[in-house]
């Protein structure tokens, strides 16, 4: 089957929707179609719960205050003109956003109610509860759904970018002027494939969270997006730079994805601490709990270690309890139902993969090294990130490039035409896989190898540790995709396997320890710039 479409967008987070919006908005004539491999609301910002980052107060809070805070925290590894754009080009986003019905918390006198996290050095956090993705998406569904001109294709699973290969011409990395004319997706009602045609393509899929066993993200997560873009043959940067949230709950029943204890806990009071009760994180950095994640993801791991135990506490007694429900109630809940009475006793905390602040390099206005194709949000690398992401920069991230994206695909969008000589997918010779544990072990293979060799630590025996294993699996797998019928669970495996790889040659690239690329042969830092795949 085949369909066009004037934009085509793959993802239905914060970035993803925002761009639809705004595009739908200014240019009633287009159709956009969003593709989404689960519901429209399963992605990465529903499971956001801190908030979103802005320059609100003028009393407390500046512009310059802001962009060294994200410097600092991406240990100067940043772009600063691309610091400098979001954090100034981001309030007023905010402000449309409320606009457009996304409820934020407020104070008693009427003004927002601004929270702190790790790495801030002032209150800037604007949330809903604990469960401010979850808001802003619901407000974002909402508006999507107001607008006759979009189109959403719910279960619908991307499987390739369409470009020249697929005309029949071989393509390099070295290949100049790569293009795109839409994508390859599998529609999971019936299991065909649908060669979706458009004069653009957004990327907007988010990260690659289970790329590990201990994991905030939800099952969704699987870097689909940056595997098909660099299998496009695109340019891909600072993959090694995973970041692991130093809060999710912990559970010794393994529960996946790991509920995630909002670093705006620890900004409204909560203190880490030993089983003992001692506070430790004074020893690493004079801002203790409130230090940037890779300080104390890095800490806690280190403590973990020294003890022999699985996990450290977090201490909230200090917070009044009903001051604690109101700002944090679905942690309350989720604490009680494990039988942990977060007034009474620590709740058990240990790191969990969260953010991967590399990615599809993008310009300032999301454009990407293949024509016609654009990028925002967790699937990219933009700069802003630097070596590690300060909280509750990336909801602000995704609205910025939104908002710059749909400005310069307007501007461009009326001189391209759809290709129409792009063959159908071609499945012939393939068969159902016999035996399912061909993939399902696979995975359960990957996860575990990044978990040991390339996880918060890691040395040079531990990356050439994995990358064999790698390279194995991959083997295995591009056999298996090969001989047997598509499926999501196969496509996940595979786009998993790449970006292991990406993950793990980039990290034995940098030959440094600088933010969430810490290499115990590698302790000085140097001057390395970026770890680009072209």
């Amino acid at each position: 089957m085949r369909s066009t479409t004037d934009i085509l967008v793959i993802g239905s987070g914060v970035a993803g929707l925002t761009f639809a919006i705004k595009m739908a908005v200014k240019r009633p004539d287009l159709k956009i179609t969003i593709v989404t491999k689960n519901t429209i609301d399963e992605s990465n910002t529903r499971y956001a719960q801190g908030g979103i980052a802005a320059v609100w107060d003028p009393e407390l809070d500046s512009y310059e205050k802001h962009i060294a805070d994200t410097i600092d925290a991406g240990d100067k590894l940043n772009d600063d003109k691309i610091v400098r754009m979001v954090v100034k080009e981001g309030p007023d986003l905010v402000r449309e956003l409320i606009e457009w019905g996304a409820r934020f918390d407020k104070k008693s006198d009427g003004k927002y109610e601004l929270g702190r996290e790790g790495g801030h050095s002032t209150y800037r956090v604007l949330h809903h509860k604990d469960i401010t993705g979850w808001e802003i998406e619901r407000a974002l569904i909402e508006k999507v759904n107001s607008l006759k001109n979009i189109e959403v294709l719910e279960n619908h699973f991307a499987l390739e970018i369409i470009t020249q290969h697929h005309l029949g011409r071989v393509v390099m990395k070295v290949t100049p002027g790569i293009e795109a004319y839409g994508a390859y997706v599998l529609n999971k009602h019936n299991f065909t494939t649908l060669t979706i045609l458009s004069k653009i393509t957004v990327i907007a899929t988010g990260g690659a969270g289970q790329l590990y066993s201990v994991t905030t993200n939800p099952k969704v997560s699987t870097g689909d997006g940056i595997a098909m873009f660099y299998r496009a043959k695109g340019r891909i940067a600072n993959m090694e730079f995973v970041q692991f949230h130093p809060t999710a709950l912990y559970d010794p029943q393994g529960e996946t994805p790991n509920f995630l204890i909002s670093e705006a806990v620890r900004g409204h009071g909560g203190v880490l601490k030993t089983k003992d009760g001692v506070e430790f994180m004074q020893k690493y950095d004079k801002r203790g709990s409130l230090a940037p994640r890779d300080i104390v993801a890095r800490a806690i791991d280190k403590e973990m270690k020294i003890r022999g135990e699985d996990n450290v506490y977090l201490d909230v007694s200090s917070i009044e309890k009903n001051d604690f429900i109101k700002h944090f109630p679905n942690i309350y809940d989720k604490c009680l139902s494990i039988g942990i009475d977060p007034m009474k006793k620590f709740i058990p905390v240990a790191p969990a993969c969260h953010y991967f602040c590399g990615g599809i390099v993008v310009d300032k206005n999301g454009k990407t090294s293949i024509k016609n194709v654009y990028s925002a949000g967790e699937s990219t690398y933009s700069g802003l990130h630097g070596a590690n992401r300060l909280a509750s920069n990336s909801l602000l991230e995704g609205l910025v490039y939104a908002h710059n994206m749909h400005i310069e695909i307007d501007n461009v969008i009326d001189k391209i035409r759809i290709n129409d000589r792009v063959p159908n997918w071609d499945a012939t010779g393939t068969s159902e896989p016999n035996e399912l544990i061909l993939i399902t072990q696979s995975l359960k293979e990957i996860k575990e190898v990044m978990g040991s060799y390339v996880g918060i630590v890691r040395n040079n025996i531990r990356l050439q540790r994995a990358m064999n294993r790698i390279k194995l699996l991959n083997s295995e797998t591009e056999d298996l995709y090969k001989s047997t019928v598509l499926s999501q669970q196969l496509c996940e495996l595979r786009n998993l396997i790449t970006i292991g790889y990406i993950v793990t040659k980039s990290a034995m690239m940098r030959h440094e320890s600088r933010g969430l690329n810490f290499n115990t042969d590698y302790p000085d830092e140097l001057s390395y710039k970026e770890i680009t795949f072209i």
